[in-house]
C-alpha cells in the first residue's frame, strides 16, 4: 500500500463531525455568478505534478484527478467505508469473497466496463497490472501487501482469486482502492509493449475508466479533464474539470479572488480567515480530516539519531503558538496521527507540552555540550540540522521561523532548504528529495489509512528504496503491532494493534505530530452536489456541477 503524503504543511480546524456549508454569496435563487462558466470546474490545490500515473506518484493532487479518471476496484461512500466500483462487491468474509484463513481473495469484475479509448476492461488488465507493481523494473514507491500475493488465478475474464503467503487485511484499501494514493488498474492493451512503464507517454496522459478522462497536460499551467464517454456508470454532470497548476498559495488566493478560479482545495488556516476578502460568490465546506501534519526525522542520521535529542526538540515546539498565530486559532493538538472521528484512535496518549527549560536539562544530561557559537555539540556530531520543505508555502515559512527561534534556544541550528513538490516527492529512484534522506527534518502532512494501518509509512521493510518510511524508524514492538494487523479482519482487533503503534511513536519520537486537520473548501458558490469523504474527496463527482 502506498500512503498519500501532501507537499505541506496544513494548519486547518477540526470542528464538529458534521459537514458544514456557509456561504457568502449575496445571489438569490435562480441568479448565478458572472464569472461562472456553466459545466466546467477551475480548482488548485497550491501543488504542481510529477506524473499523472498513480502507480508511480502519490502526491495529493493526483489522488484527487485519480479518483476522477483511473480505473479502480473499489471507491470510498460518505462515510469513508469501502464501495464497489469495477468490483461487484468488496470481498469480505461473510460474503464469501474473503476465504476463513484470510488467504484468498476472490473479486468479480463487472461486465460491460470499457478503457476510455473504448477497449474493454477486464481480468486480464487486473492479472497484468499486478505483474506490473511486481516488476523491479518498474519504479514502484511501496510494494507492501502486493508481496504477499503467491498466485494469481482468472478462472474466466470477469474474475481474479489472489492466493496470499499469509493474511493482509489492508487488502481493501491496498488492491486497486482509491484511498491512500494506492495503484489503479493500468490497460494492459496499452502498456504491455514496454519493458517498463517508469517513462512512457502513458505517465503524461493516461487512459483510464472513471467518470473523466485527461484531455490535456499542459506543464506549469493546467491539466484538463472532460467525461470519459464509456464510463459505466453514464455521463457527469460536468462538461469539463480544470485543474489549474499554481503551486504558490498567495497566488491561488489572488486567483480566486480575480474569479479566475472556482475552487480551491484544501485551504490552509491562515487562509480560511481571510476568505472574506474574496467577497460575493463563495461558500465554503469545513469538516474533520483524516490528515495529520507532522515534522519528521530521519532517525538514520547523525544529529537526529538520538531519541533524546528528538524528545528535546520536541518539547521546544510550542505547537499550541503554531496553532494560533500560524494556523489563525485554529486545528487541534494532538500526540498521536490518529484523527479523533477514526475507528482506532487512542486515547491513552498524553500530549506533551512545550518545555524550554526540560528541553535543556534532559540534553544537558544527555551530554550535549554548547560550542561557542550556542550550537550543541557531543561525539562530533553538532545539533546543526537540514531541513527540508516545499517552496511557495508562507504559513510553512512563517512557521519554520518560530520553530528555529526555539530551538535556537535549546542549542540547535537550522539550515532550511525549499523544494517544489515534485521534486520533495518524487520517487527514490527519481531522486526524490524526501526518499533519498539527504535531511535531517522535514514538514510536510500524511492522510491517515481507513483501517488504522500506518505498515506502508512506519513498517520496518519499507525504507527507501522499499517504501514510504522516509524516517527510516524500525520499532519491533510497532513493527510487530502493524503486521499483526494484517492477520484482524475485525476493526477491533485492528484498533487494539494501531495502539501499540500510537505508543511507540509517542515514546520514540521519529515524528512530531503538529496538528489533525480539518478539510476546507472554498469554492463558486453555484457550484452544487460537492459532497467530499475525509478519504477520497473526489470519489464522488458523478453530481457535481456548476
Amino acid at each position: 500500500m502506498k500512503r498519500l503524503a501532501i507537499g505541506t504543511v496544513l494548519l486547518l480546524v477540526v470542528a464538529t463531525a458534521c459537514t458544514r456549508v456557509t456561504t457568502t454569496s449575496t445571489t438569490t435563487v435562480g441568479e448565478g455568478n458572472a464569472w461562472t462558466h456553466p459545466h466546467v470546474l477551475r480548482y488548485a490545490t497550491s501543488e504542481d505534478i510529477s506524473s499523472l500515473n498513480p502507480v508511480l506518484s502519490q502526491q495529493t493532487t493526483l489522488s484527487y484527478m485519480s479518483s476522477l479518471t483511473a480505473a479502480w476496484l473499489v471507491k470510498w461512500n460518505h462515510d469513508n467505508l469501502p464501495i464497489p466500483e469495477i468490483a461487484t462487491e468488496v470481498p469480505t468474509k461473510a460474503n464469501g469473497g474473503v476465504s476463513p484463513d484470510g488467504l484468498t481473495i476472490t473479486y468479480h469484475l463487472r461486465k460491460g466496463v470499457r478503457w476510455s479509448d473504448g477497449v474493454p476492461l477486464n481480468a486480464d488488465d487486473v492479472v497484468w497490472t499486478i505483474h506490473s507493481i511486481m516488476n523491479p523494473a518498474n519504479n514502484v514507491i511501496s510494494r507492501t501487501g502486493w508481496d504477499l500475493i503467491t498466485r494469481i488465478d482468472e478462472p474466466n475474464k470477469y474474475t481474479v482469486i489472489l492466493h496470499l503467503r499469509k493474511p493482509f487485511s489492508p487488502f481493501v484499501t491496498t488492491f486497486f482502492s482509491s484511498a491512500d494514493a494506492n495503484p489503479c488498474i493500468l490497460p494492459k492493451h496499452v502498456l504491455a509493449q514496454y519493458p517498463n512503464i517508469n517513462n512512457v507517454p502513458f505517465n503524461s496522459l493516461p487512459i483510464g475508466a472513471g467518470p473523466f478522462m485527461y484531455k490535456a497536460w499542459n506543464r506549469n499551467q493546467d491539466v484538463v479533464m472532460v467525461p470519459n464517454p464509456y464510463y459505466f456508470r453514464g455521463q457527469p454532470k460536468l462538461k469539463e474539470i480544470d485543474f489549474e497548476i499554481v503551486p504558490d498559495r498567495n497566488t491561488v488566493f489572488t486567483e480566486l479572488q480575480a474569479h479566475a478560479l472556482d475552487m480551491w482545495v484544501t485551504v490552509p488556516g491562515n487562509y480560511f480567515a481571510r476568505m472574506s476578502e474574496l467577497g460575493n460568490g463563495f461558500a465554503y465546506l469545513r469538516q474533520p480530516s483524516y490528515t495529520y501534519n507532522h515534522i519528521d526525522f530521519n532517525v538514520t542520521r547523525p544529529a537526529v539519531n538520538d531519541p533524546v535529542v528528538r524528545r528535546a526538540l520536541e518539547l521546544a515546539v510550542d505547537r499550541k503558538t503554531l496553532r494560533d498565530k500560524i494556523g489563525h486559532g485554529v486545528g487541534i493538538l494532538s500526540e498521536e496521527p490518529a484523527p479523533k472521528n477514526a475507528p482506532y484512535y487512542d486515547p491513552n496518549i498524553p500530549f506533551v507540552d512545550f518545555d524550554i527549560a526540560k528541553a535543556n536539562q534532559i540534553l544537558d544530561a544527555d551530554g550535549w555540550k554548547r560550542g561557542a557559537d550556542g550550537v550543541r555539540e557531543k561525539n562530533g556530531v553538532r545539533l546543526d540540522l537540514v531541513v527540508v520543505t516545499s517552496a511557495g508555502t508562507s504559513d510553512v515559512d512563517s512557521m519554520i521561523d518560530l520553530i528555529q527561534q526555539w530551538w535556537k534556544q535549546i542549542g540547535v541550528a537550522m539550515s532550511v532548504r525549499r523544494y517544489n513538490s515534485s521534486q520533495l516527492f518524487n520517487t527514490y529512484q527519481d531522486g526524490g528529495i524526501i526518499y533519498n534522506g539527504k535531511w535531517d527534518v522535514s514538514f510536510f502532512a500524511w492522510v491517515d489509512d481507513p483501517i488504522g494501518d500506518f505498515s506502508a509509512i512506519y513498517a520496518c521493510d519499507v525504507i527507501p528504496p522499499n517504501g514510504q518510511n522516509d524516517l527510516h524508524w524500525c520499532n519491533q514492538k510497532a513493527n510487530a503491532a502493524m503486521h499483526a494487523l494484517f492477520t484482524h479482519y475485525d476493526q477491533a482487533q485492528r484498533n487494539a494493534d494501531a495502539a501499540v503503534v500510537m505508543e511507540q511513536l509517542a515514546h520514540d519520537v521519529p515524528t512530531i505530530v503538529t496538528s489533525i486537520s480539518e478539510d476546507i473548501s472554498v469554492y463558486n458558490s453555484d457550484l452544487k452536489n460537492y459532497h467530499p469523504n475525509q478519504i477520497t474527496p473526489f470519489d464522488d463527482f458523478m453530481n457535481v456541477d456548476i
